[in-house]
């Protein structure tokens, strides 16, 4: 073995060469040494994969760093061993779903498995199906746990596995950290149970489908627009995802008439390879390009789109010039939570007592608009985990409206306890009916609240920075803004900064330090910085959980006085966050 292998990337390729490991993946970590690649075999062992915002997620292949039968199936095994001991001497059911990606439905099979053969009873989704429908079926079925095999929008190189305990969540502390514990506990490949009792594994499908749909049909507002407006003309492409298996007959049976599926991208196995897409993600204008370019054709009225595993949607709509726009996360979550709380407010369910949740890298015009309506909305980390959390805490004290996040993923209500494209789509559909049914488009709604608001726009820089020396770079520009930071941006005073690692706020106005309270509504350590200056602009650094990124978040504001100033004011906060990535130098 090459000596230029750190000390334990070479103890840790020598175990699987050595272990319990079928013979193509031992002949293929040894055709890496052949041939010396080094950096490949440090990529693939220099760690094992760990749960992060979205749990466990990396490239297919070999080794521990790789989504592959073995970490899979070491994960599995980590969280069979926890609910055993979290839930001793009772039934312990899961869940188990699955997207279209390269090997999902293969390791959703080994999940049930090896579940099974540790004496837990599976339901496992005899085809793909969304993730929201997963964390929906947990609650319906009475599950302790749950799992969905998929990497979300990430490339298709990528697949991934996320956690959900029984609530219809993402798992969070303490479990996260429990679980991972008791997957480091495994000190060889031998203690994982791949053998499966079939007696334990029951195949569901169409009655859960059934009570999902119905769910969402339940959450409808303004069923006379619906009726009116059943000739809505709509676009709608599952780049190759789950979302096919549902939204399509979820708008028919609301009424809407003129869905058009991109049918080229309606066919979820392309095994794996998401063919006409770059990235299978709406937040990607090239992966919605053919539905804005048939929306175009056909002149309709909304574009919808959702990712691999149907939790997070993008929309274009129809703008002020009549063109076919994209509009971001912010956008559309501020549109989606305005349309809740005047409803909310006309039919006179607001008590006080109500609450919408968002992440703290989210639009602060959502924070404007539930305070206008005398709504709290509670802001947490990165995560709809953590959005999930606030609920279950406020349960039976505040009633949740709705929530979102700035990457396209959005929930209304708490049936579900993770963002969900699904519902998202409906809602969406009816909004733009209500906007249609009094003479606007959904972007004449988003420009009334602008003026009456603010003007809040959000730019995101995204770095990439892959493999081990990747993530080296990523810790030192965190040390670096820690060490040293920005006096100013864009020419306006920083005045405060929250570091959410060691959970402290420091007022650089008076020179004092006060503490985050963390545990609950969200918040815990994490390796976020944000900053925020006397003109209100705020800036937010953080390294991504499940990718090899880097993101800073800039959020500006302005007034917006009539329609005729969009454009204006628009590009002038575009130009401002461009200035503040420049000035930092963040490339």
């Amino acid at each position: 073995m090459t000596a230029k292998l750190e000390p334990n990337v070479m103890t840790k390729v020598s175990s699987w060469l050595t272990g319990d490991y079928d013979i193509d993946t031992k002949q293929s970590i040894q055709q890496l040494i052949d041939e010396g690649n080094d950096t490949e075999l440090t990529d693939a062992f220099y760690k094992d994969l760990e749960f992060g915002t979205g749990g466990l997620r990396g490239l297919i292949g070999i080794g521990s760093n790789r989504m592959n039968r073995y970490t899979v199936g070491t994960a599995t095994q980590g969280l069979a061993n926890y609910l055993n001991k979290a839930f001793p001497n009772e039934e312990k059911k899961v869940a188990i779903a699955y997207d279209s990606r390269i090997k999902s439905d293969e390791f959703a099979r080994i999940i049930a498995d090896i579940f099974s053969a540790n004496g837990i009873s599976v339901y496992l989704f005899e085809a793909l199906r969304p993730t929201p429908e997963l964390s929906f079926a947990i609650r319906l079925l009475g599950c302790k746990s749950g799992v969905v095999v998929t990497a979300s929008h990430n490339p298709k190189e990528y697949n991934g596995y996320k956690a959900y305990w029984d609530d219809g969540s993402q798992v969070v502390a303490p479990h996260d950290s429990n679980i991972i514990d008791e997957v480091n506990a495994i000190q060889s490949i031998d203690e994982v149970k791949f053998e499966g009792d079939n007696s334990r594994i029951t195949k569901i499908g169409a009655e859960v489908d059934e009570k999902y749909i119905n769910h969402i049909l339940s959450l409808s507002i303004s069923k006379g627009a619906l009726e009116r407006q059943k000739n809505l003309k709509i676009v709608y492409t599952p780049l190759h995802g789950t979302g096919v298996t549902l939204v399509p007959a979820l708008l028919s049976k609301m009424g809407f008439e003129a869905v058009t599926v991109i049918e080229e991208q309606a066919e979820p196995k392309g095994n794996g390879q998401f063919p006409t897409v770059v990235y299978p993600n709406p937040e990607e204008s090239e992966a919605m390009s053919k539905a804005v370019a048939k929306a175009r054709e056909i002149d309709a009225d909304l574009v919808l789109g959702t990712d691999p595993d149907a939790d997070r949607v993008g929309i274009a709509v129809k703008n002020h010039h009549g063109e076919i726009q994209l509009l971001n996360g912010n956008q559309t979550a501020s549109v989606l939570i305005y349309y809740l709380l005047n409803a909310w407010k006309d039919a006179g369910k607001l008590t006080g007592t109500q609450f919408v949740c968002k992440t703290i890298v989210t639009t602060d015009l959502i924070d404007k608009m539930a305070a206008a309506y005398d709504v709290n909305c509670y802001n947490t980390l990165t995560g709809f985990k953590y959005i999930a959390q606030v609920i279950r805490e406020k349960e039976g004290v505040e009633q949740f409206i709705g929530g979102g996040e700035e990457s396209y993923g959005y929930l209304i209500g708490d049936a579900v306890r993770d963002k969900d494209a699904i519902a998202s789509c409906a809602m969406i559909a009816e909004l733009t009916a209500y906007a249609k049914d009094k003479g606007l488009s959904l972007f004449d709604m988003l420009m009334e609240i602008y003026k009456q608001f603010g003007f809040y726009y959000e730019g995101l820089i995204s770095l990439t920075k892959k493999g081990k020396s990747g993530a080296d770079e990523i810790q030192q520009m965190m040390a670096d803004f820690r060490a040293n930071p920005p006096k100013t941006l864009a020419g306006s005073p920083v005045i405060r900064m929250d570091d959410y690692k060691a959970l402290t706020t420091t007022d650089f106005t008076s020179g004092t330090t006060s503490q985050i309270p963390s545990g609950e509504m969200g918040i815990e350590t994490s390796n976020v910085l944000q900053f925020f200056t006397e003109d209100g602009t705020k800036f937010t650094c953080r390294p991504s959980g499940t990718e090899p990124k880097i993101k800073f978040y800039v959020g500006v504001r302005a007034a917006l006085e009539k329609n005729e100033d969009f454009d204006a004011v628009y590009a002038a906060l575009k130009d401002k966050v461009k200035s503040i990535g420049e000035e930092l130098e963040l490339k």
